[in-house]
């Protein structure tokens, strides 16, 4: 070979090697793209037509091809599974139990786990399923169902199934594909349809996500489940007693064992002091926690909340695909289009059965027409000579009814008449034809009707799905507002603070130096030194402080209560500046003064006042002509409350000799005003919600509850109150208290006047330890009267008025009243007093719900008893 053609067949070469090389850059770039959009769309989002992932489908798509009304082995479904789902046993196993215990579209049998303790299922040999009948309803209908190839070729499969039901929002999702994420809450069954009602009549609707472990949530912040929104969910945690914290419902996502190692966990690092914990969770939970003694169970409620998993924020990330990509909408607008796509889907079904019905009444009239007109028993049908004349000839035998007929005839149509046996011939009766197309006709007619009213029809849809299986599916979760938590309020003072003066260090660990006072390692703590420079910084183990400090304490952000009052001479003018302010926020670790930062500035006095009290202090002079008067006083309680920045009132302007206290003082802030939040049941200092009064001292609030009990509280702001109250107030131990209930066990109407017992914490119940005891009215009023009318056999009496002051006297909370009569009760009303205080008035809401004026009545309608035949049932609440 020559040379020429050698280098030839090398360039040849070269250039096919070129073409077969692919760059690991590209190579990477393609398969990687693949690979994420295979995630995304096979895996981990769902499909907004259906609201389900192509695994929970082809499980569904399997249950049905199975379906024969009994249980199957969840191991059988798996391997039925398979021939759809390229994925393995296991992920369809998991698929399965998830979907099971969504406790919606399968019917399970057997341990299938506990999404409360968090125990797994049992294996899929030992547990079995089927669908349920909601599932079979709305979930199937093969005339509907786009098909596809399974992965193999072998199978068809749905592209997605034809969902009549807001299916995606009812359960939720949570996946994790490549580079995106979708995280949708499950939603209350029954709120979804009514959503959807009101979506289709044109009115606006909220939709808020309902967990299946109950607890309670503030959707305040929700963003209608789109990126950046937060759900903050809380355990449902009761106070048994004053020693013992009872958590009956948990905050989703999580499980009894992972709250409770989350209380320990606070435990160990000193957060909140529990003594002991015991978990009784069985069908539903109870987790006992005990707590250490002396430590208050309200504060110990707000540590679990601000230090455990009893409180976690959520976030949602409504991600779905439609048309293969995907999308991110809110939680309505998924909502509305699951609307709209159930009336499409309802419409097609009504347009399938028209045209089904509308081939019935074809092919019946031209079977009618075929028998009764003989056209079987025609010479020229008979003699005809092969299929092709006898098709024709009863084709131009039918041309007088084509008009009438609602398609043309066509070869498939005689066909089939021609197969009609003898015996159905002879069978034929007109009027039995008649009446059946005269049904199908009628039927006809309610389908168009539905169709140019689908959008009634669709409605109708939803309202019979929440009659057939909208029972038992009440919301779990409740809707709350949440009051932030300041950790440092509630965390136990887990240590103990030091300060070495001369060395100028403070810290946790100096326990051979001055105590301060206890705190907790998340602490802050204020500084002030004599020179009138102060900072606020961490507690920490060891921390350089400036040698010689003044004052140390503990830090409180936005504490207006606690109060500095301060004396200082400034290094300028040698004047003596006095001044009173708080400091309530400032920036940790940045120093600031307190006086005129001019050089050789000091304090003189200087004291810290938790609840604003102001001294009065002795000032002495230093002797110099002309000064008559050496020594005089000064009531700090004179002077205004200010910012930390103001400068001051001038002292005097002579040198100060000495300053000394003369008399401690009072507070000048007054008692403390408490507001109670009904939002959040709790009391606050910010103006928020009903007012309750000035407290100080040992003053109290009482909350008198629906059930007929009552208890007393401090003005903590800390403290926790049940959602059934029926009055909250500022106590008034002069107060008296009438009482009108019913007693269940001896079916009477009793009525009782007693003083309100001084006994902080307790609850009272003050009608009966019988729970079915019921609280018709209470009243402050001195003189109350009620007016009885009377039913049943005893329906003539006259009505009956009794002076409740005269009736009965006052007595004990423990005492059971005084009957108010033996005879049938139709009902009792509260009339106006003929005697009335000026400052009577009747607690602010009536356990009926009526207006609290007191001449406005309420009627009780008296229980029925054994012996009684009117069938009058009593409505309290």
């Amino acid at each position: 070979m020559s040379e020429e053609n050698i280098n030839n067949s090398e360039e040849i070469q070269d250039d096919q090697l070129k073409d077969e090389i692919t760059y690991l850059s590209g190579m990477y770039r393609d398969w990687f793209l693949d690979y994420a959009s295979y995630v995304i769309l096979e895996r981990a989002v769902p499909y907004i037509n259906d609201g389900l992932k192509p695994v929970q489908r082809r499980i569904l798509h399997a249950m049905r091809e199975m379906d024969d009304g009994r249980y199957n082995k969840v191991a059988n479904v798996i391997g039925q599974t398979m021939q759809y789902h390229p994925h393995g046993d296991a992920s369809i196993g998991d698929a399965m139990v998830q979907l099971g215990q969504k406790d919606l579209l399968i019917d399970t049998q057997g341990n299938w786990g506990n999404i409360l303790t968090g125990d797994g299922a049992a294996a899929p040999r030992y547990i079995e399923a089927r669908l349920s009948k909601f599932a079979l309803e709305v979930l199937f209908n093969p005339k509907t169902t786009e098909w596809k190839l399974s992965y193999d070729g072998r199978k068809k499969e749905p592209v997605t199934l034809p969902v009549k039901f807001p299916l995606l929002l009812a359960q939720g999702v949570e996946g994790i594909a490549v580079g995106l994420a979708s995280k949708m809450f499950p939603h209350n069954f029954n709120e979804l349809l009514d959503a959807s009602i009101d979506y289709l009549k044109g009115r606006d609707f909220e939709l808020y996500p309902d967990f299946p472990t109950g607890g309670s949530a503030d959707f305040s912040k929700y963003n209608d489940g789109l990126r950046g929104g937060t759900v903050k969910v809380r355990a449902k945690i009761e106070k048994r007693d004053n020693k013992t914290l009872v958590i009956t419902e948990l905050p989703f996502s999580k499980t009894t064992t992972t709250l409770i190692e989350s209380i320990i966990k606070a435990n160990d690092k000193g957060k909140i002091k529990v003594k002991k914990i015991d978990d009784n969770t069985a069908e539903h939970v109870e987790i006992l926690v005990h707590l250490a003694p002396g430590v208050s169970s309200d504060k110990t409620i707000d540590a679990l909340y601000a230090f455990t998993d009893c409180e976690v924020s959520l976030s949602p990330n409504s991600c779905i695909i439609e048309n293969d990509k995907p999308l991110f909408i809110g939680v309505k607008e998924i909502l509305k289009r699951s609307a709209d796509s159930t009336l499409d889907l309802l419409k097609l079904e009504l347009e399938i059965r028209k045209s089904e019905l509308e081939e019935q009444w074809h092919y019946s009239s031209l079977e009618k027409i075929f028998i009764e007109e003989r056209i079987y028993k025609d010479k020229k049908f008979e003699d005809s000579e092969n299929m092709d004349q006898a098709v024709a000839h009863i084709d131009k035998r039918l041309d007088p009814w084509k008009p009438k007929l609602k398609r043309e005839i066509t070869r498939e149509d005689i066909m089939k008449l021609m197969e009609i046996r003898m015996a159905r011939i002879l069978k034929f009766n007109k009027d039995k034809a008649d009446e059946h197309l005269s049904s199908i006709e009628d039927e006809i007619a309610e389908v168009v009707h539905n169709i140019e009213n689908i959008v009634p029809f669709t409605i109708k849809w939803f309202q019979h799905l929440k009659a057939k299986f909208g029972k038992g599916r009440d919301r779990k979760t409740e809707i709350r507002s949440f009051e932030n938590i300041v950790a440092t309020k509630v965390v136990v003072k887990n240590e103990k603070l030091y300060v070495d003066r001369k060395e100028g260090f403070m810290g946790t660990t100096l326990r051979k130096a001055e105590y301060i006072c206890d705190c907790s390692d998340i602490d802050d703590v204020i500084v002030f030194h004599r020179d009138g420079t102060y900072f606020v910084t961490k507690v920490s183990d060891k921390a350089f402080i400036g040698k010689n400090p003044m004052h140390i304490a503990v830090f409180k952000k936005n504490d207006k209560r606690t109060i500095y009052n301060v004396v200082y001479k400034d290094g300028e003018s040698g004047f003596a500046y006095m001044k009173r302010f708080s400091v309530t926020g400032v920036t940790r670790d940045k120093e600031y003064n307190l006086t005129k930062e001019t050089k050789g500035s000091r304090i003189m006095y200087f004291s810290a006042n938790p609840n604003g009290e102001a001294e009065t202090l002795r000032i002495v002079l230093k002797p110099k002509p002309r000064i008559k008067k050496l020594t005089f006083e000064e009531d700090m309680g004179e002077l205004a409350i200010k910012g930390r920045q103001s400068m001051g009132n001038i002292l005097t302007k002579h040198e100060v000799h000495k300053i000394s206290l003369k008399e401690k003082g009072v507070s000048t802030l007054g008692g403390r005003k408490i507001w109670f939040d009904p939002d959040v049941l709790r009391l606050n200092a910010d103006s928020r919600g009903t007012y309750l009064g000035e407290f100080s001292g040992e003053d109290k609030i009482l909350v008198l509850y629906k059930d007929g009990s009552y208890q007393l509280y401090n003005y903590d702001l800390s403290n926790h109150f049940e959602p059934n109250i029926l009055a909250i107030e500022k106590f008034d131990k002069s107060k008296v208290l009438s009482a009108v209930y019913f007693d269940a066990e001896q079916q009477f109407y009793y009525v009782k006047r007693f003083e309100i017992e001084e006994v902080e914490g307790k609850l009272i119940r003050f009608i009966g330890e019988n729970p079915d005891n019921k609280l018709l009215s209470i009243t402050w009023v001195h003189y109350p009267r009620l007016e009885i009318t009377f039913g049943g056999k005893s329906s003539e009496r006259e009505n009956e008025i009794v002076e409740v002051a005269e009736f009965i006297g006052v007595k004990s909370w423990k005492a059971k009243g005084k009957r108010l009569t033996n005879y049938e009760v139709k009902n009792i009303k509260e009339i106006e007093p003929v005697v009335k205080d000026e400052d009577d008035r009747e607690p602010e809401e009536q356990v009926d719900e009526k207006p609290d004026v007191d001449d406005i009545p309420f009627e009780i309608t008296r229980p029925k008893r054994d012996d009684d035949d009117s069938g009058n049932q009593m409505s309290l609440f």
